[in-house]
């Protein structure tokens, strides 16, 4: 079974450049403090790379 990670919104995306929107909303967040689930693939990760001062990321056993 492959690892999950828990995402958090914790930083307004109001400022950011737009590829960082995107990829935030890609991700399946919205507000700030809305959470969301995934499987950590390299794809995700890269993600959460490219809005790392955005977000939080937590693994899920």
């Amino acid at each position: 079974m492959a690892q999950k990670v828990r995402i958090r919104l914790v930083r307004s995306t109001i400022g950011s450049l737009p590829n960082q929107r995107a990829t935030v909303r890609c991700l399946g967040l919205r507000k700030i403090g809305s959470c969301t689930e995934k499987e950590a693939t390299p794809a995700i990760m890269g993600m959460v790379k490219t809005v790392s001062h955005l977000v939080s990321v937590e693994e899920i056993k």
